[in-house]
């Protein structure tokens, strides 16, 4: 019999070579995993839509930004020799399931898809119309539906065994001693220690460069808190089988685990459940405290989701009992934002000087300065120009930086663009970006009534024609300026705007809806302007509480489906939203 080690090199041995082999000898598919991908659609398996496995169900990927090279990694995932062209446009039926990638970047040579980069499970501004396609090359052997291939992977049923050989300890050779301080002190004076003895295995271990289990070497010391140390141990089991349970209460500590031991897709995983929990703290101090922690840990997607949960609700912030300890660090992450939601960017701008008023002489000139400089004053309302210098409670300390600023903020509402482009105003010059301005008359609040359900279904609600007669709450007219600059101040714009939540409703307009609810804004009125454009959004509003969502408008129209192709980046109760629609014209 062999050694209980070499039992695990020869299991190990098996589990890698045996994945290079492809059976036909068994017609049955395996349990879907997460990150597991298929082509759907086509007859020819070696064609179709890309879909990925996540969270319990199959989704589909937007062709953004779709080149050969994530084409590449899907192909070889699926055991193909590779890609060989990349479809868009093309029909291969319906697809009822949430868009989960968007925007995704693969280098061409990862093994799964989901390790490329992207913007989060869930996230985009995509319609089904653009999900993505893909040929792979099978080289010269001609694949149809009735000569497939079927994967033999009884790779989940490995994870469980290495589970077990963790939980048995049997044959282990390798220990691990966590040591957590306990805040006491001892007889002698000594610093009270909990101490935890783990015994693993090193070939498990050698995959972490951490543990450092070189020949020779058999045992390592691990400092914790103590309030991690009763979560070190699932942590260990998880680099056996990849597997793991994360709650709430453990979710931080797992975190940091992951970030000092060098995992950094549990790390980046585990970062993503925290926007679950973003929205629970009306007071702001976890948000705060979490962006604090991505910095330290240099976990950019926990800091990414941090500050854009702020930015989209940067006036409960602002009124927040945090604001006020806000880092000089976050504060400028969030004023170089456009997706930054205000009234207008006066609001941003008063903002910055209470901050600055209430850090008193903690802030040297040159960080106000810098902070003042993040200020978009062309963006600020004319009206408003006016008031500065007598309301402005730092206007006399920094009055070169207000003049200045004020100065260009004139020459933007007096001048065409097309003239301040020309006196080196450049149109990338981010003062010249507005940002989602909330203030009559740029938006509008739609909502759906409570006898409404997000599925477009009605709850029995119907006239005597048999149909429930289209809520004036989710349809309004309303009329913006062309532009807010000031030379435009007295053209017009007229927008229609609607909810749509079921198909009755869109055919009655003449328009094809892929999912509901859907938001609609189109223009009642032609402009002559051809330097404008117009990058209008809707903001989903949970129970009136805080921004969940933000969706552009494309061709007129923007998902708002929570439970279709769009997964929430900030869960919402119930689903109750109020719609908000911003119209943002800008010179381009």
């Amino acid at each position: 019999m062999l050694p209980p080690r070499n039992s695990l090199c020869l299991l190990l041995l098996l589990y890698v070579s045996g994945r290079a082999y492809k059976f036909d000898n068994l017609n049955r598919n395996h349990e879907p995993r997460e990150g597991d991908v298929r082509l759907f659609g086509s007859k020819n398996v070696s064609e179709g839509r890309v879909e990925i496995y996540h969270d319990g169900k199959w989704g589909t990927v937007c062709d953004d930004n779709w080149d050969m090279a994530d084409a590449q990694v899907l192909c070889r995932q699926l055991n193909f020799l590779g890609a060989k062209s990349i479809v868009t446009g093309k029909d291969y039926g319906q697809a009822p399931g949430p868009i989960w990638l968007d925007d995704i970047n693969c280098k061409g040579t990862e093994t799964h898809l989901f390790t490329c980069e992207f913007k989060g499970w869930g996230e985009t501004d995509c319609t089904h119309k653009e999900d993505v396609g893909v040929v792979c090359e099978t080289g010269s052997i001609n694949v149809d539906i009735n000569d497939s291939t079927h994967s033999l992977d009884h790779s989940i049923g490995l994870s469980d065994f290495l589970g077990q050989i963790f939980d048995d300890g049997n044959g282990c050779d390798f220990l691990i001693v966590v040591q957590s301080p306990t805040g006491n002190k001892q007889e002698d004076g000594t610093p009270e220690i909990s101490e935890k003895t783990i015994c693993a295995h090193k070939m498990i271990l050698s995959q972490i460069p951490f543990f450092n289990t070189s020949v020779g070497i058999t045992n390592i010391t691990v400092n914790l808190s103590l309030p991690c140390q009763p979560h070190f141990t699932s942590f260990i089991r998880y680099i056996y089988t990849r597997k793991m349970d994360v709650t709430l209460s453990s979710a931080l500590c797992l975190h940091q685990m992951a970030s000092n031991f060098g995992l950094k897709q549990l790390m980046e995983d585990i970062g993503r459940l925290f926007s679950k929990i973003l929205p629970e703290d009306s007071t702001f101090h976890n948000q705060v405290s979490f962006y604090k922690y991505a910095v330290e840990t240099k976990d950019l997607v926990l800091e990414e989701n941090c500050v854009q949960y702020m930015a989209w609700n940067y006036q409960n912030l602002t009124r927040s009992p945090a604001w006020s300890s806000l880092s000089v660090g976050l504060l400028r992450a969030l004023l170089t934002r456009s997706d930054l939601v205000a009234p207008d960017e006066y609001f941003v701008l008063q903002s910055v000087e209470r901050w600055i008023s209430e850090k008193g002489d903690s802030i040297d000139l040159e960080t106000q300065t810098d902070l003042l400089g993040c200020i978009r004053f062309p963006m600020i309302p004319a009206e408003k120009l006016y008031v500065i210098e007598s309301s402005s409670p730092l206007y006399s300390t920094h009055k070169t930086v207000y003049r200045d600023n004020m100065l260009k903020a004139f020459q933007f509402n007096v001048l065409l663009f097309s003239y301040l482009t020309k006196q080196k105003f450049g149109k990338e010059n981010r003062d010249y970006q507005p940002r989602i301005y909330t203030a009559e008359p740029w938006s509008i609040v739609l909502e759906a009534s409570s006898s409404e359900t997000q599925s477009g279904q009605y709850n029995n609600h119907y006239n005597n024609y048999g149909y429930n007669p289209y809520s004036q709450t989710r349809s309004k007219s309303f009329t913006t300026p062309v532009h807010n600059s000031l030379i435009f101040k007295d053209i017009v714009m007229s927008w229609q705007a609607n909810i749509f939540m079921n198909r009755y409703e869109c055919s009655n307009y003449g328009v094809r809806c892929e999912s509901f609810p859907v938001a609609r804004l189109t223009p009642q009125s032609y402009i002559s302007q051809s330097e404008i454009l117009f990058r209008n959004r809707i903001l989903l509003v949970c129970q009136g509480q805080y921004v969940c969502q933000i969706q552009d408008f494309k061709s007129n129209m923007a998902s708002i489906s929570a439970n279709a192709t769009q997964v929430l980046p900030y869960p919402c109760a119930g689903d109750q939203f109020t719609y908000q629609i911003v119209v943002t014209p800008e010179y381009v």
